[in-house]
């Protein structure tokens, strides 16, 4: 049930998207707005405040201005990472090298810049890199925004520091994405559940196990308390910490939710395994049986495992159903030992005569006596008790027969039944041998010993 990597990978991705939305936007209408905060970074923290009843506030800072000379030149770099849509014309295509070539230029003369136009001029140079994917560098600029605190919007660098934390996942450092993290939640006024599966991620990464549950918890009930369902990755993130705890209960609980929210064959068959971990075989087979109907038991183990549970609940009919099929649609070899449960089901469920030739190739492909001394057992029963014979003699010659006694009572019987009395007394005096038939056989030599003399009586 290990899914670091699936995890790992599934986050990877939701964060190489992320940055994306946080390029930074000049228009000249808005140029007082963009003094104040408008260079904000951090679209998931953001998207989960707008889920709570205020949004977020950040504290009031007295920041430098941004003069017009500069604002012209990140203009420049802004057209070129961001350029304008002509109707009529095809969409333009974003220029990255020409646009960190651009900040190249304009960081040789900024030494009478302030800190806030710097902060700016950075987090061109963090976007550009990030979109080049080089994202070193781009963790080293988006750090120069952060140190120009104070003199910067507070949701600038709140946001900044979560993107560079998110930076930090993406090139698998996983202890600095931790520690920008929490520098993040330590100024955020919203923390969402987002941040929490960020972190418990994180922490899942390095093998802290306690610390990874702790944060995902607090997501998990986050979304649970609001009525919401918590995304599927959390639940899987969530069932894997608690199975590397050896919480069975727990995971059960998890997989139960699962099966109800996001209901995939795959769960199914993990809440199946884990009813078998804990012997609740009734719901393992409910659940295994409900990936039956959705047509995904295409597995020989899987099949083979609701066949078994089937005969555990007394339905062999149900099993030999399976079993068949399975063998028919060639996910079941058909092995001496897959036919066997095949003939065992089928017997079981009062179907000899669809038993019988099941049993026979069973016997057949098998190396070993065995078979062929239950297939004679079987013959018995059906009455066919020449055939009992022919098949035990059989048995005996392959050898390593696991209850030969029986096959010797099975033997007198079917001499009895044919009136063969002597090798009747003969076969069961052989049973004789093993105390388990010790008695049946004694019971039986004494009727065909009166047998014997009865026919000898009529004879005079």
């Amino acid at each position: 049930m290990k899914v670091t990597a699936a995890v790992t990978k599934l986050v990877r991705h939701m964060l190489l998207a992320a940055p994306l939305a946080l390029a930074p936007t000049i228009t000249n209408v808005m140029m007082q707005a963009i003094a104040q905060d408008s260079f904000q970074s951090g679209v998931v923290y953001a998207a989960e405040a707008e889920a709570e009843a205020e949004k977020p506030k950040y504290k009031t800072r007295k920041t430098p201005a941004l003069r017009e000379k500069v604002f012209k030149k990140l203009a420049v770099v802004q057209e070129l990472t961001s350029p304008e849509e002509v109707e009529g014309k095809p969409t333009p295509k974003a220029n990255f090298p020409e646009a960190l070539k651009e900040l190249k230029d304009i960081q040789r003369d900024t030494g009478k810049w302030n800190r806030y136009e710097l902060a700016q001029l950075y987090n061109y140079f963090g976007f550009v890199y990030y979109s080049l994917e080089n994202y070193k560098e781009a963790i080293r600029y988006y750090k120069l925004v952060v140190a120009q605190s104070p003199d910067i919007p507070q949701g600038l660098e709140v946001g900044t520091l979560y993107t560079i934390a998110q930076l930090y996942f993406v090139v698998e450092d996983y202890r600095n994405a931790i520690v920008n993290l929490k520098k993040w939640m330590d100024l955020s006024p919203i923390v969402g559940a987002d941040a929490y599966i960020l972190l418990g991620q994180a922490y899942y990464s390095i093998e802290e196990m306690k610390d990874a549950l702790v944060n995902v918890n607090i997501a998990v009930k986050n979304y649970e308390d609001r009525g919401k369902v918590p995304k599927e990755n959390w639940y899987s993130l969530q069932r894997a910490l608690y199975y590397d705890q050896g919480d069975n209960k727990t995971v059960i609980k998890i997989l139960e939710k699962m099966v109800r929210h996001y209901p995939k064959p795959t769960y199914f068959k993990q809440l199946s395994g884990m009813y078998g971990a804990v012997e609740r075989e009734k719901d393992q087979l409910h659940m295994l049986d409900g990936v039956r109907l959705m047509g995904a038991l295409n597995k020989e183990k899987e099949m083979l495992n609701l066949a078994y549970l089937y005969l555990g609940e007394e339905y062999p009919y149900k099993a030999a159903v399976v079993v068949e099929k399975g063998i028919k649609d060639k996910v079941i070899e058909d092995t001496s030992k897959n036919l066997e449960l095949l003939a065992t089901a089928w017997r079981l469920a009062q179907e000899i005569k669809k038993s019988i030739p099941v049993m026979e190739k069973a016997a057949a492909k098998s190396k070993k006596g065995d078979l062929y001394a239950r297939l004679a057992g079987i013959y018995l029963d059906s009455d066919n008790y020449k055939k009992a014979l022919s098949t035990a003699d059989k048995a005996h010659k392959r050898g390593e027969i696991k209850r030969p006694d029986q096959l010797y009572v099975v033997q007198g019987m079917a001499n009895a039944n044919l009136k063969r009395y002597g090798k009747c007394v003969s076969s069961f005096k052989s049973a004789l041998k093993d105390k388990r038939s010790r008695k049946f056989a004694q019971q039986w030599i004494v009727y065909c010993e009166s047998e014997i003399k009865r026919v000898k009586s009529l004879q005079i």
